[in-house]
């Protein structure tokens, strides 16, 4: 077990390079030399045979060139106008802190360009409104393809996960997910209300996405939404932690916790859902007893499935009588599963998709963007009215808290 933990691991961040492809191959053009680049394009790219990450743009040209050096990129722009204007680039990634995705996609899309956006997409719901339906997607023949880069949603866990889920059966949700207190300085990005930090922004938004698929609806009300911030006066607008909880339409809650100063030890995220009653059909009971079933899942590692994840699924029955109510039987099933390719999850509708056991939820996500961009079936996708509905979940949030709102970009 340990050897394979080992071996997946380490072919998911020392992938096998593969022959690119010399005619239709996608050119990939990053903006900044962001810190999570390397993870999210630049290492899945080298086992696909469609993708180039070609050239790299930074505020610092020098800060540019080390960066391209440091991971095999062939060429380095002045500026990101100039890697926009580059008509041999066909894709824009764009890593940016969270207050210029907005306008840096818009510049995209404008170019003709691909974009392939982090989460999350925009600072707020209003700049999701204009990116999300810009004219230039869908007004050409081959218009720009865009997608918030919600890696983790592309994953076998989660998609098998979600399969023991039946959406209107769900009364509660409990969602969590955190960061050590020493890999974020309160210097960092996270906690510059400019930037549009905070850890809703970071990390929670993960939490929320998964409440929304697991719900497969949009929250009618943010409930509550406690904060905490450092307290010292300079980053009091950027919430370290927050514990959210929402409303749904089926009457079910959901709930989301992040911290951003969280313990010394990593904790795995974690989703675990609550089903109410459901009377399971049984042809081999009489006529005067039925057989309910409440079922708990839980997902262990929902972010970062490739370095261990475990679904649980427990279902406790009872028969009983129905004109009393009273039980006549109890019992529990328990199982747990694992799924790093879509032909472990099983299923027919993970049949055909493509995959391999130590390919990380950024190598999926990238599959699925060049499969869409060349017109291919996509199995599964984040659309544009999906990102703006997780936008709108977040400014619910930030309203309630009483933190506001993130900055809106004055870019149009």
């Amino acid at each position: 077990m340990v050897v394979a933990l080992a071996s997946r691991v380490y072919s998911a961040f020392a992938p096998p390079k593969v022959e690119k492809r010399k005619d239709g191959a996608i050119r990939f053009g990053v903006l900044g030399a962001a810190k999570i680049a390397p993870m999210a394009l630049i290492t899945p790219a080298q086992s696909h045979p469609e993708v180039i990450v070609q050239a790299v743009a930074a505020r610092d040209r020098s800060r540019a060139e080390e960066f391209a050096k440091k991971h095999g990129i062939p060429e380095v722009r002045n500026s990101y106008q100039e890697l926009l204007d580059d008509p041999n680039i066909d894709a824009i990634f764009i890593p940016l802190p969270n207050s210029l995705h907005y306008e840096w996609a818009v510049r995209s899309i404008r170019a003709g360009k691909h974009v392939l956006l982090e989460k999350p997409s925009c600072n707020t719901s209003a700049e999701a409104n204009i990116l999300f339906n810009l004219p230039e997607l869908t007004q050409s023949p081959n218009p720009p393809v865009i997608l918030e880069a919600f890696h983790n949603r592309f994953h076998p866990a989660v998609r098998k996960f979600l399969s023991f889920i039946e959406p209107e059966h769900v009364v509660h949700v409990h969602t969590d997910s955190m960061v050590s207190w020493w890999l974020v300085n309160k210097d960092n990005i996270e906690f510059s209300y400019k930037m549009g930090g905070g850890s809703m922004m970071a990390l929670g938004t993960y939490n929320f996405a998964m409440l929304r698929m697991i719900f497969g609806s949009e929250p009618v009300e943010c409930v509550s939404c406690d904060v905490g911030v450092l307290g010292d006066g300079i980053h009091d607008q950027c919430d370290a932690d927050f514990r959210a909880k929402f409303r749904f339409p089926n009457g079910g809650i959901g709930e989301a916790e992040t911290t951003l100063r969280g313990s010394l030890l990593w904790k795995p995220s974690e989703a675990r859902v609550t089903h109410g009653e459901v009377v399971v059909p049984d042809k081999s009971l009489p006529d005067t007893q039925e057989k309910v079933r409440t079922r708990e899942v839980t997902l262990h590692g929902f972010i970062h499935a490739i370095i261990w994840h475990r679904i649980d699924v427990k279902d406790s029955f009872v028969v009983r009588n129905k004109k009393d109510g009273q039980p006549v039987s109890k019992w529990v099933e328990s199982n747990s599963y694992k799924a790093y390719s879509f032909a472990e999850a099983g299923g027919k509708e993970f049949e055909g998709v493509a995959g391999e056991a130590w390919w990380m939820s950024y190598r999926y996500q990238l599959e699925a963007f060049v499969n869409r961009i060349k017109g291919r079936e996509t199995q599964f996708w984040v659309d544009g009215q999906d990102s703006i509905n997780q936008m709108k979940m977040l400014d619910m949030a930030y309203e309630k808290s009483g933190l506001g709102l993130r900055p809106t970009s004055e870019f149009r």
